[in-house]
């Protein structure tokens, strides 16, 4: 693969509709992402207004959306699809839920075995992580090796998430096809300035 990665979007983990909107338009005018991904953490009445405020930034841009594991939110909300925060799972179930044309991701933490079954079983992408220090994830951090290996035996796409930094953006890069940013940039006062640093 010699393509740069895309831009991977996650939302701050239980953010507030209201705030979170006009910083997510400017993150998303500067650096249009090919995903945008709704993380839990909050009520479901906050998510379901939550996805519905992401949704309309994203699709009047082309961005699709997808939400954190709530097959019913994607469906009542009109998102494309869910990232399924419990390996290969939940996979099937969620295919079989929202239809052939919807996006369906897995997290497989660092694990090749649950990431190859998750692509068997009809997963649209794969992610792994974290790759930094980060409490994302079961067990240890998801080596560089394991990018690598995945990009050149592997077709179903893959994303590397997990206190992402520039200097793993710039190792990344030739091995993944979207870089996951989110928690590394909402906590400062300009989300978009930080992106800035980070990205490629």
């Amino acid at each position: 693969m010699t393509d740069a990665p895309q831009l991977y979007l996650m939302t701050p983990a239980g953010a507030q509709a209201s705030a979170l909107g006009p910083l997510l338009t400017e993150v998303m005018d500067r650096f249009p992402p090919a995903c945008l991904r709704i993380r839990g953490g909050a009520e479901e009445d906050e998510l379901g207004r939550l996805a519905d405020m992401v949704r309309e930034i994203a699709h009047a841009r082309d961005i699709a959306v997808v939400i954190d594991d709530h097959i019913k939110l994607a469906q009542r909300h009109g998102l494309d699809g869910v990232h399924l925060t419990d390996g290969a799972r939940g996979v099937r179930y969620a295919r079989d839920e929202l239809g052939p044309d919807a996006i369906v991701g897995a997290f497989c933490g660092n694990s090749r075995h649950d990431g190859m079954t998750a692509g068997e079983a009809g997963a649209d992408y794969v992610s792994f992580g974290p790759v930094g220090d980060s409490v994302l994830g079961r067990g240890g951090p998801a080596p560089l090796e394991l990018f690598q290996w995945w990009s050149e035996m592997i077709e179903v796409p893959v994303v590397a998430e997990g206190a992402i930094t520039r200097e793993l953006v710039e190792k990344l890069s030739p091995a993944c096809d979207f870089i996951a940013i989110g928690p590394e940039i909402w906590a400062d006062d300009s989300p978009a300035g930080t992106l800035a640093g980070l990205w490629i």
